[in-house]
């Protein structure tokens, strides 16, 4: 995996389910990055408690109106070179605790930015069809996906607890896909640094 100057980097988790695999997923991830010398933060819906969104933060036309806790994870958000996107797969689609929990901030604290895709499931698939429809979702946000996807089929089976990989495959896969992603952020926070970005 490629390694330079450490990125900050948000990790968006899509579930809240009792037994989530999700969490020991997530936990694989951001160990991977914080390896690398990368600064993540965790957006897990369960501890984020967003309601069902009602009102956005661009909705707010006085933004002190807003939750301080909207107003805190957006910055972090505006603040982030990259996104990490994991998720399984809800009756063969993305999961709503994500898309709500994204939904929340603006398409301008998510552009001109990359973001890596991490779907699993319990079957063979490894919630590919999930990550298809995350592709539409995330160009739509700002932040394209680097073309490589992480798909982990029986992820029960994958990691422990703790989120330490089982095989060899975990391992491999997740560095195909944040090689590209490092690469892609890099590039794009020295194109944004130098030249801005389109008005």
């Amino acid at each position: 995996m490629a390694t330079g100057d450490g990125l900050k980097i948000v990790l968006f988790l899509g579930t809240v389910r009792d037994g989530r695999n999700g969490l020991r997923v997530a936990k694989f991830m951001k160990n991977k990055l914080e390896k690398t010398g990368h600064q993540v933060t965790l957006f897990d819906p369960l501890e984020l408690d967003f309601p069902l969104l009602k009102k956005p933060l661009q909705f707010y036309k006085d933004r002190s109106e807003a939750p301080a806790k909207l107003i805190e994870c957006d910055k972090i958000v505006q603040e982030a070179d990259a996104f990490v996107i994991v998720s399984g797969e809800y009756n063969n689609s993305i999961p709503p605790p994500l898309s709500n929990t994204m939904d929340h901030f603006p398409l301008k604290s998510y552009g001109f930015k990359p973001s890596g895709i991490v779907c699993y499931s319990m079957g063979m698939f490894g919630g590919i069809r999930a990550a298809m429809q995350l592709r539409a979702l995330l160009g739509e946000l700002g932040c394209i996906s680097v073309s490589n996807i992480f798909a982990i089929p029986r992820v029960h089976e994958a990691f422990d607890e703790d989120g330490v990989p089982k095989n060899d495959h975990m391992e491999k896969g997740a560095d195909r896909l944040l090689a590209q992603l490092d690469w892609m952020a890099h590039a794009m926070k020295n194109h944004r640094e130098k030249h801005g970005v389109p008005q």
